[in-house]
């Protein structure tokens, strides 16, 4: 048996191309269908957490799936905004806390999440680093950003601007980095998380300039007189709020009137969620109210019907390797007939003849197998951060 195995090693380290073409061809024939697996039950498992952990969240009316994505990973596309009354009636509703969101803008590719305290307790988010949101203009990190940045407490981060070719458009605003949060394995270590009243600076609704009672400068000056001073249009606004300038920003509406782009309600109990339910399920509500569980299991319906398509697809596939290696094995045997005669005439059996040719198929299968196994066992190990990254 051991020289049988040894010979057939001789002759596939020899034939290195056809046993290389080989083995590539079952790896990944067993490879690819269990590792679309492994990641879809992976991508269902993190949708779902994230969405059991949600239980309402009410935005503008539009797709659904949109709304719940931005509001569960902020990467999808910003849906229309909604007032910020709607909050208002929620918390004055008695049925549930309203957690509003504002996720609109971009901090060096990173989503910048206009929020309320509330919502790090909501998540259980702790701050590993430095210390929590004080102020405006104060921004914390989550745990993938700041290792992406290199950045930390003390330092700053600059939103993006909305487009770089419009020159009147709104200035970005220099954050002050107060922390970063612990690692949560969530979509939280992949966004820039400032308070609601900063999201709204950055958007340009409210901001700051500097004091004109005792400037000098007379180019930014429209109109003087002792009880009033009126600036015109080349008065710069802040872009940067510090202590010395923190009193000078103001708002151009109403609270209730400030936009933000979705609001996650959280029901006193399970009577109080329905009813709430209840008061958005009428054609007269300028609102939608969505479960994000319902929702994800509708989108997980559509991606398990791709995936069925998917592996009938795999079927014809293995067919087909099969057919080729079929197809190969008799071009060997032919190729290899003159050979087999002279062993044959050497003393060989028929059956030695036979081992050999079963011994490189069973070689061939069991390489593949090994490193088909390996491939599975590292996305198995990785999905979890594939996934994540696609996520967010």
């Amino acid at each position: 048996m051991y020289r049988t195995l040894l010979l057939t090693w001789r002759y596939m380290t020899f034939h290195k191309i056809k046993t290389a073409i080989l083995v590539t061809c079952i790896t990944l024939t067993v490879y690819l269908p269990v590792a679309v697996h492994l990641l879809v039950d992976d991508f269902q498992v993190q949708l779902m957490t994230r969405a059991e952990t949600t239980p309402l969240v009410i935005g503008a009316k539009g797709s659904r799936f949109d709304l719940v994505l931005q509001s569960l990973y902020f990467d999808a596309q910003p849906p229309e905004s909604i007032k910020m009354n709607e909050v208002s009636k929620i918390r004055n509703s008695g049925f549930a806390l309203p957690i509003p969101l504002h996720v609109r803008f971009r901090a060096r590719g990173f989503p910048v999440v206009g929020t309320t305290l509330e919502y790090f307790d909501f998540r259980n988010l702790q701050v590993g680093q430095g210390r929590p949101l004080a102020i405006l203009g104060d921004c914390i990190l989550g745990a993938d950003v700041a290792q992406k940045l290199g950045i930390g407490p003390g330092d700053y981060l600059m939103s993006d601007p909305e487009n770089v070719f419009d020159i009147g458009g709104n200035y970005p605003l220099k954050m002050c980095v107060t922390g970063v949060l612990a690692r949560s394995h969530s979509a939280d270590d992949y966004a820039v998380f400032v308070d609601i009243k900063t999201a709204w600076i950055i958007e340009g609704i409210g901001h700051g300039h500097q004091n004109l009672t005792d400037s000098t400068d007379e180019s930014v000056v429209l109109k003087r007189s002792d009880d009033q001073v009126v600036a015109n249009a080349a008065l710069p606004q802040y872009t940067e709020i510090t202590k010395d300038n923190l009193a000078s920003f103001h708002f151009h509406a109403e609270p209730d009137d400030l936009p933000i782009t979705a609001v996650i309600a959280v029901p006193h109990d399970e009577k109080s969620g329905v009813l709430l339910e209840g008061r958005y399920d009428t054609d007269k509500a300028n609102a939608q109210l969505l479960r994000p569980v319902k929702v994800v299991e509708e989108m997980m319906g559509m991606v398990f019907k791709v995936k069925r398509i998917f592996d009938a697809n795999v079927v014809l596939v293995a067919v087909s390797t099969a057919l080729f290696m079929v197809l190969v094995i008799l071009l060997s045997l032919r190729l290899r007939r003159r050979e087999a005669v002279t062993m044959f005439h050497l003393g060989c059996s028929r059956m030695t003849i036979f081992r050999l040719q079963a011994a490189e198929l069973i070689i061939v299968l069991l390489v593949s197998c090994m490193l088909a196994g390996l491939s599975a066992l590292a996305t198995l190990y990785y999905a979890p951060y594939f996934v994540r990254g696609l996520l967010s």
